[in-house]
């Protein structure tokens, strides 16, 4: 699939979450707790990097950067939202559409950053 014909996103994850993943063998994203209605990729190395450096880390000693691609046509339906400085902007994806997006998954999730506390 050409790269024209997939979004790249990344998503910061804690030691949790990675475990999941690599369970998963990289190929999907675990189900969202109850009380996380929402699934949150960002756009952009930077937004994810400072997340997993500054929340992460603070909360369990480590915090990864994972990066994965997505096909356009379905993050077509979630504009990018813009929460803070300019290079603070996501995507939102409701809990229940979760799998979904794990079927328009392009290739594996990757680990491209590591922090640690």
């Amino acid at each position: 699939m050409k790269q024209a014909e997939t979004v790249t996103l990344f998503r910061p994850v804690g030691p949790r979450e990675l475990a999941l993943l690599r369970q998963n063998g990289f190929s999907r994203w675990p189900p969202r707790l109850p009380e996380q209605p929402i699934f949150y990729p960002v756009t952009n190395e930077r937004y994810a990097s400072e997340i997993a450096e500054q929340w992460n880390v603070k909360q369990s000693g480590f915090g990864a950067v994972t990066q994965f691609r997505v096909k356009a046509a379905f993050m077509a339906q979630y504009p990018i939202q813009k929460v803070g400085g300019a290079h603070h902007t996501e995507r939102w994806i409701p809990a229940e559409q979760l799998e979904e997006l794990n079927n328009n998954l392009v290739g594996l999730i990757e680990v491209v950053r590591e922090f640690q506390g």
